[in-house]
């Protein structure tokens, strides 16, 4: 009898932070259209988080981040939809370049927002996370008890 292994896709989210105000990015075309999120993106593989990190910074938002200027705030380990994910925050306050839009087709508009005001259309895992990342609360489940 073979046994196959569970295993767990793993995604990170940056919060890009300029004067105590949080980039998020408008979704289009993909899960959660129409509602802001955070540049974020799965792990190919063969990678570590920061590269990840690093990578999807380039793609997204076309900035350059060095691993030194990062840190992980929070990591969520979720559920929906039936699959599980981990998914790390990771917190950016200093890269190189400007921030524009560099996937127009899944993203509608980037905007900075107050952290204590933040739009209403926004996914709630998101939301939820900004939330621990603002208390400081370095790991939590989401999904578990009928989050959505």
């Amino acid at each position: 009898m073979s046994a196959t292994r569970f295993t767990l896709p793993t995604a990170v989210h940056i919060l890009f932070f300029k004067e105590e105000k949080l980039l998020l990015s408008l979704r289009k075309n993909i899960s959660f259209d129409g509602l802001y999120g955070l540049v974020a993106g799965h792990l190919d593989g063969e990678e570590t988080v920061a590269n990840a990190v690093i990578r999807e910074a380039k793609e997204e938002v076309g900035v350059e981040i060095e691993p030194k200027d990062i840190y992980v705030s929070t990591i969520c380990h979720s559920r929906a939809n039936n699959k599980e994910f981990i998914q790390f925050y990771v917190v950016c306050k200093k890269w190189h370049g400007e921030i524009t839009n560099k996937e127009p087709e899944k993203c509608d508009g980037l905007k900075y927002f107050q952290v204590g005001s933040l739009p209403k259309n926004i996914v709630p895992y998101v939301k939820d996370a900004i939330e621990k990342v603002r208390n400081g609360i370095s790991f939590y489940e989401y999904g578990w008890n009928g989050e959505k």
